[in-house]
């Protein structure tokens, strides 16, 4: 009988700190209702939340939180809907 290939053992993956804070922010976007609210009720809550977030994750840089908030933006924005086609 054939011995069985042993695989090499791989580590498991641990988020980086960029992945936690996106995947944070995602779920908080989820949880308080932030998707198809008021523009300027956005505004203020990605304020907040995004000062919460660099207090939370002090190791990533400016750019990163700027992109973080791009993120966050597009994805609280409601679902497009298709345009009915034209006849």
């Amino acid at each position: 009988m054939a011995k069985p290939k042993l695989r090499p053992r791989r580590d498991p993956m641990v988020p980086s700190p960029y992945q936690e804070a996106r995947d944070e922010l995602f779920q908080q976007i989820m949880q308080c209702g932030v998707i198809g609210c008021h523009p300027q009720d956005q505004k203020d809550w990605f304020d907040n939340t995004m000062v919460y977030l660099q207090n939370r994750y002090p190791e990533l840089k400016a750019n990163e939180f700027a992109e973080l908030r791009t993120l966050g933006e597009r994805f609280a924005q409601p679902a497009k809907r298709p345009e009915p086609a034209a006849v």
